[in-house]
């Protein structure tokens, strides 16, 4: 149960969201690695907002099959955990007046050595977080793993 050096999923998942120019990173796991992935932006003061935009990109994209209800499940825990890790544990936004810009990535695929051990999601928050007032921002970054 080794997990393979080539195919750290959370890795993958921090270089495509914090990659200025990613079309080279999104090739190399579609072709190389046979992984799905996506990418996309959003902007809110509403968290509910931030999950809908991950999932939704998600679906169109392919990554996850929406009629299959363990992928959205699975999607779902790593976008939380992910949004733990940029809002210090505290999901709230709007209503403690922050604010997010924030881009994402969604990665698809089997980390370890043993197809056996099945596929996981990697979901990579990066942007900036703050009151909402112009120049009151700093960076924040979030991942979240989760077995499908």
């Amino acid at each position: 149960m080794a997990l393979s050096k080539d195919h750290r999923i959370g890795r993958h998942a921090a270089l495509l969201v914090l990659a200025d120019d990613n079309k080279e990173q999104l090739q190399k796991l579609t072709n190389e690695v046979n992984w799905k992935s996506c990418t996309g932006k959003v902007g809110s003061m509403d968290s509910q907002k931030v999950i809908a935009a991950i999932e939704v990109a998600a679906k169109q994209h392919g990554v996850i099959d929406s009629n299959i209800y363990r992928e959205t499940h699975s999607l779902y825990h790593a976008i939380m955990e992910a949004l733990h890790g940029i809002t210090r544990g505290q999901i709230q936004l709007g209503p403690i007046m922050r604010t997010v810009g924030l881009r994402f990535a969604v990665v698809r695929g089997n980390p370890y050595e043993s197809a056996s051990e099945g596929g996981w999601l990697a979901v990579a928050i990066y942007g900036t977080i703050g009151a909402p007032v112009k120049g009151s921002e700093h960076e924040t970054l979030g991942l979240g793993i989760n077995h499908i």
